[in-house]
Order: C-alpha cells, then sequence, then structure tokens
C-alpha cells in the first residue's frame, strides 16, 4: 500500500502518453514497396541478416543509424512551426504548479508525494502532513532531491520506488535505474535524516527483486553469477544477505528453473507490518505461477503448495484470509466449482494444516460485463476495484464474526476511478476520478465508514463545450460484440471527413479506461478531431474470457476486433480512411505493426511505439521469452506458423501501398528492447518505403523519463498526425 504515490505518477503518465495522436483527409499519396532479397520474409533460412548490427544496444554503427534517423526525424517536423507550438503547450500542462500532487499514504499520518517539473526534472520525493496537504498549500519536505543526486553522481537517476520495513517504515531500500531500465540499482535509505545509510545495504545494477526480512537481514534475488538467469533475462535464485556482508558471502535460501520466467522467495506480512510467514513463487510462465508457503518459520524448507490452478492469483493476506481471483475454473475436493473471475477467500493457515481440503467462499463473483481490477486493504477493510461496462467501482468487504459483509462506496459514477494509495495505519484511501471530458478530482474515502470527501480537482485543461462521449459496439468477424468509446463534438458530421483517433491494447489482461488527457483536448478535440477507444478481447475488459479469447493462434481475433471497430466508424460515416490514424505501444505497438501490414488500406497514418514487431525471434530479443503464454512458442510447429502469418516484420510485401508509420522506441528500454523498431525501420528503408523513426536515448519502456521527454515525443507525435490527417481536412 505504502509507495503507491510513485506508481499512480507512473500510471498517470503513461495513460497520458497513450493518447497522443490523429487523422487526416486526402486521398493517400505513399510509396510501393520495391522487391529486395534482404526482406526476411523471402530471404533463405541461412542467409545473413543484413540487419543484424541493430542487435547491438549500443553498438557504434547501430547508433549511428538511430542518431541520424533521430535529426532526420526531427529536423523534417520540427520545420513545422506546430511542432515549437505543440511542445510548449503541452509542457507547459506537464509542468504546470496546479496539478494535483498524487499522495500516498506514510508513516503515523504522513503524505508522501513524487514530483516533477521544470525546476525538478527528474523528480522529488517529498513528505507532509496531512493536515498541511489536506489545506491545499502543503509544506513540503524533501526526502530525496533525484536531480541533485543525478548531478553529483553524473548518472540520470531514475527514481524506481522504495520499499520500507514496517512498522516503522524509516529504513527504505530505494530503487533507482539508470535512464529508465527495468534493471535497477538498489540502495539503502534513512527517511528520518534524509540520506543513505553509511555502509547500509547497496545492490549493484541488475533485474532483482528485494525484500526486508529484518532491520538486518533481506532475502534478494538476482543474477549472482553471470548467465544465472532465465530465458526470459529474471533472476530466480534467491539469497539471504546481512548486515556488513559482502555479495559472494550471502546464502543461498531458495532456487527456482531456469527454464521458468522467474522465481524469488518472500516475506508475507500482515497489514500491521508483523511477519506471517515465509512465500516463494516460481512463474511458470507468464500467466502460470507455483505459489508456495512455508508456515513454520524463516528457516523452513517445507514448502507447501495449496490445490488451486496455477492460474488462480494470490492478491492478499487479510485478518488471516487467503484472498485469490481465479483466471479459470477450479473444483474443489468437496465438488464445488468456482468459476473464473471470482474472488475466492479461505483461512490459509487451516488450510495450510490441511491442503486437500481447501473450501473457499465467494467474495465477488463478476459477470459477463464486468471484472475486477484489483484489491487493496487498510489497516481493517480489504477493497475491491471492479470494471462494469468498462466503468469503475470501488466496494468494501469486511470478515467478522458473522461472516463477509460488503457495502459500495459512493463515489462518482460512469467514470474511471484510480485507487492511488491505502492507508496500514487507517481505513482511508486516495481516489482519483476522471473521464474524457471530467478533469482528474482526487477523494479521500474511509472503507470503513463510507464517508467519502473531494480534496481537489485538476483545472479543466481543454475547452469541452460541445463535445459528448458516447459508447458503441462493433460486430467482429465471428460476431462477437465488441465496445467502444468515441469522444466527438456533438454537432459532428457524418460526410466521412472527421479526422480520427483509435487507440487500443489488447494484450495481458489490461483494460482500457476513459481517462482525462489534457493534451489530447487541447491539440486534437478543441481542433474538431475525434478520438476512439477500442476495448478489444485480449484486454481485461470483461474478465479473464475475455482475455484468454486472444490467447496464442487465437489472437487474429485482437486485430479482427480492432479492424471491426475502425469499420464501424466508417460505416456510421463518421470518418474514412484518409482521416483515419492509429496508434499504440508495447503489445499496442505489435498491434499497430500487424494492423499497418494487414489492412495498410485502412489508414492514413500509425504511430508504432516501443513495440514488438519480430514475431518469428521475439523470445530471444530481451524480456520476449516470458510473454510465450500471451503470443505461443516460436518453435512449436502450430503456434510459430501463426505467428510467422502475422509477424509485422516477415509481412511487409512490395508492391503493397503503405501509410507512412512513425516508429518510436528507448535506447534504455531493456523489457522490449529497441531492435523491434529499429529492424522494422530498416526493413522500411530498405525497401525504398518512407518512414519516420525517433529512438529517445533515455526513458526505458516508458519512452521518456521526464516531462520535458515526454513533452519533446508528444510534439513530435501530433506534428506528424497533424501533417497526415489534419492539414487535407
Amino acid at each position: 500500500m505504502r509507495g503507491a504515490f510513485l506508481n499512480s505518477f507512473m500510471m498517470a503518465i503513461a495513460l497520458a502518453t497513450v493518447i497522443t495522436m490523429a487523422a487526416s483527409a486526402q486521398p493517400r499519396m505513399t510509396t510501393v514497396a520495391k522487391a529486395i532479397d534482404s526482406n526476411p520474409n523471402k530471404a533463405p533460412k541461412d542467409a545473413a541478416d543484413p540487419r543484424a548490427y541493430l542487435n547491438e544496444i549500443d553498438g557504434d554503427k547501430a547508433m549511428t543509424w538511430v542518431k541520424a534517423h533521430n535529426v532526420s526525424t526531427v529536423s523534417k517536423l520540427s520545420k513545422d512551426q506546430r511542432y515549437s507550438e505543440y511542445q510548449a503547450d503541452i509542457l507547459k500542462i506537464l509542468q504546470a504548479t496546479d496539478r494535483i500532487a498524487s499522495p500516498g499514504f506514510a508513516h503515523g499520518g504522513m503524505i508522501d508525494n513524487f514530483w516533477q517539473d521544470g525546476t525538478h526534472v527528474q523528480g522529488l520525493w517529498r513528505r507532509t502532513t496531512w493536515e498541511s496537504y489536506r489545506s491545499g498549500k502543503p509544506q513540503w519536505r524533501t526526502i530525496l532531491d533525484v536531480d541533485a543526486l543525478s548531478k553529483a553522481e553524473g548518472t540520470t537517476w531514475v527514481f524506481e520506488g522504495e520499499d520500507c520495513l514496517p512498522p516503522a517504515n524509516n529504513l527504505c531500500l530505494i530503487s533507482l535505474s539508470d535512464g529508465g531500465k527495468d534493471a535497477d540499482v538498489v540502495r539503502e535509505f534513512d527517511v528520518a535524516k534524509g540520506e543513505f545509510v553509511k555502509e547500509g545495504f547497496v545492490l549493484p545494477e541488475g533485474k532483482q527483486s528485494v525484500t526486508w526480512v529484518d532491520e538486518n537481514t533481506m532475502y534478494v534475488t538476482r543474477e549472482w553469477t553471470p548467465g544465472e538467469v532465465t530465458a526470459s533475462g529474471y533472476a530466480y535464485v534467491t539469497k539471504v544477505l546481512k548486515r556488513s556482508q559482502s555479495l559472494d558471502q550471502a546464502v543461498e535460501i531458495f532456487r527456482g528453473d531456469k527454464k521458468h520466467v522467474s522465481a524469488a522467495r518472500r516475506v508475507l506480512r500482515d497489514i500491521a507490518g508483523k511477519y506471517v510467514m515465509d512465500t516463494s513463487y516460481r512463474a511458470l510462465d507468464f500467466f502460470n505461477t507455483e505459489q508456495g508457503f512455508y508456515p513454520n518459520g524463516r528457516t523452513d524448507t517445507h514448502k507447501v503448495v495449496l490445490p488451486l490452478p496455477t492460474t488462480a492469483t494470490f492478491s492478499g493476506y487479510y485478518k488471516g484470509q487467503a484472498i485469490y481471483q481465479l483466471k479459470s475454473d477450479w473444483t474443489s475436493a468437496k465438488g464445488t466449482v468456482f468459476h473464473n473471475g471470482a474472488i475466492i477467500a479461505f483461512d490459509l493457515k487451516a488450510a495450510l494444516a490441511d491442503p486437500a481440503h481447501v473450501e473457499p467462499l465467494v467474495l465477488f463473483m463478476p459477470d459477463e460485463h464486468q471484472s475486477v481490477e484489483g484489491t487493496t486493504q487498510t489497516k481493517n477493510r480489504l477493497v475491491l476495484s471492479i470494471l462494469s461496462n468498462v466503468t469503475s467501482e470501488l466496494r468494501s468487504f469486511d470478515f467478522g464474526k458473522g461472516g463477509w459483509s460488503s457495502f459500495k462506496l459512493a463515489l462518482p459514477q460512469n467514470s474511471t476511478l484510480s485507487l492511488t494509495s491505502s492507508d496500514d495505519e487507517s481505513d482511508h484511501l486516495f481516489v482519483f476520478s476522471e473521464g474524457f471530458l471530467e478533469s482528474s478530482s482526487l477523494f479521500c474515502a474511509d472503507a470503513a465508514s463510507g464517508k467519502v470527501e473531494m480534496i481537489k480537482s485538476t483545472p479543466e485543461r481543454f475547452d469541452a463545450e460541445g463535445l459528448q462521449v458516447q459508447q458503441f459496439w462493433a460486430t467482429s468477424k465471428d460476431g462477437t460484440k465488441v465496445p467502444y468509446f468515441l469522444v466527438a463534438p456533438k454537432d459532428l458530421k457524418l460526410d466521412g471527413t472527421n479526422p480520427t483517433i483509435l487507440y487500443a491494447y489488447g494484450g495481458f489482461e489490461i483494460p482500457m479506461q476513459p481517462s482525462y488527457s489534457a493534451s489530447l483536448g487541447m491539440l486534437w478535440l478543441e481542433k474538431g478531431g475525434a478520438y476512439a477507444l477500442a476495448n478489444i478481447r485480449g484486454g481485461g475488459e470483461f474478465g479473464p474470457k475475455w482475455h484468454e479469447a486472444g490467447l496464442k493462434t487465437h489472437r487474429q481475433r485482437v486485430y479482427d476486433d480492432f479492424q471491426a471497430v475502425a469499420q464501424d466508424l466508417i460505416a456510421k460515416k463518421l470518418t474514412s480512411p484518409p482521416h483515419l490514424g492509429i496508434m499504440g505501444g508495447s503489445n499496442g505497438g505489435l498491434l499497430m505493426g500487424v494492423q499497418l501490414t494487414e489492412r495498410p488500406d485502412l489508414w492514413n497514418a500509425v504511430v508504432i511505439r516501443v513495440p514488438l514487431l519480430d514475431m518469428v525471434n521475439f523470445t530471444h530479443m530481451s524480456a520476449g521469452a516470458s510473454w510465450q503464454g500471451e503470443y505461443g512458442d516460436p518453435d512449436d510447429p502450430v503456434e510459430g506458423a501463426f505467428l510467422r502469418s502475422i509477424s509485422p516484420y516477415h509481412n511487409v510485401r512490395a508492391g503493397v501501398a503503405y501509410p507512412e508509420p512513425f516508429f518510436e522506441t528507448s535506447t534504455k528500454d531493456d523489457r522490449v528492447g529497441p531492435v523491434h523498431a529499429r529492424k522494422m525501420a530498416a526493413l522500411f528503408e530498405d525497401m525504398g518505403l518512407p518512414f519516420y523513426y525517433y529512438e529517445n536515448v533515455e526513458g526505458g519502456h516508458a519512452a521518456a523519463a521526464n516531462l520535458q521527454e515526454h513533452a519533446r515525443r508528444y510534439a513530435l507525435e501530433y506534428t506528424y498526425m497533424s501533417q497526415k490527417l489534419m492539414d487535407n481536412k
């Protein structure tokens, strides 16, 4: 619960990031691909890869290519006067001092915040009292100045969060990333003194996880010897590290399997921070995990695995009850059928004493248009975040002598609710509410009494007068109804000429919800553009089944859903291909790449950010091996054939008129990696096809590490979209 303020800040940036596009108007003037031998779809299997040099992330030849294309892209787009205007307007919004300082509960009734602005580019971790925060003019005490640290050490540090030792929460393990990579450095920090602990715990850079055992002990899971990682690049060996010990003195306590995604041993505590028992996990793939419990203490090597499906997610420990979310149907020893999507609970210690006879209670069972986004706890309550037809509600649960009871918190309806932080020492929650046309409002809710108080609202950043939000349903190729939101002027002319942005994600059970984007509103909606958000299969809008419908060889359904929404927009005469632009990132970048190669006739502009694009070789690129549970195994005859059939990098064809795409990535992205985007752009280059390419040298998988970098990227994207989609209207 504590430390959630940083996650909420990064989530807000991510949500703002996904909503950045547009659409256009004249017949497409696109260069036709010319056949060359280096097309990976035509080259012999034993042919040398002409773009292999781009695999070397920081290689001189690769970076020369990157810098040349960065210069070309910025040079072309910055000649448009809108580029500097967009950058200034967006940066002003991002750095506005009247933004809500996203709060996180800290020990002793204090409030934490992570803040970035024009002066504090890398950010401040700071703290104030609840009374001061509530006053609207908080007096902040700086805990850590990341800009000052970066300057002193000559490294662009990105603050990735903290793990503080309960119950005092004074000693914290700070995670710092060089440029935004997933790999981080961990250092021990004294909050009261506002300084790193002299001769304290320090872990060098790596993709690692750490957990406090006590003041002088922690469990560390990392790459202890070179190559001791899974095929996905994650650690699987946990050792006990004592204070003042060097890494080579740590003692192994748990080992997973190199063939799995990751593994670790951890500590389970109750809400007050009291030690309960050790736990462990082995991530068999991205969606299947073996959860182990060690009920007999820290030195216990006897592991108990409960007879639940490996898809079930351990979601919390509340008043002695284990909380799980089922992702597949399960039948108990008594023959009771528990359906996928259900939130179940049972006495953990009793279950560990007799694991063969676990018989849970169902706390919540979503219907076909609902899903549970997550669970959290306060001092006395368990809180579920629920989606119903892609709008949010929060429900508070209690467990006592009479069993389970619950009620719905009286927060705004028909909006997106984001639970920012929950308090271990009270029943308070911080919750943001927002919508496409409703700016963010911060509420403090009491999960026990149900009392809700609005703390602050963000000023409106654009004129929403005359705009409306509607929800429609498109029919996919197999007859499935797929919902989407449309934000557009009320008096929109249905003549097929409206510039329209279409965005989606469609993977990993992640739902797409309405959010307030000042950049979208000011630079697109105010100028007469329309925006559509598609809730396609593969996401988490309607629970596990909605996600599973798009797994592996069923993934074409995801792409069909997206195309169905586009065709519905066209059939309504809201827009037409010359006026339709699309955008997505990460898995959504793969979605965009597939749409570029499968249906180039439907779009006039495509922004492809931090994408997967080579689905034949993705398991050998960065953390790609961990996603086989989502995409399938390229080495499997059936799954491999399907992946090749949809792989954007392997399906660029000669003689096809493609819209001119914009590829974006980051050198420091060590999750998906920049190689996908580099090689796809280089293939376009080799085939004589026009494209834009921009690779931020920092930023990690978020493609930007600070507000200035976000503003520059937005300016590039909006200028590109405006040129492609609005100038010809």
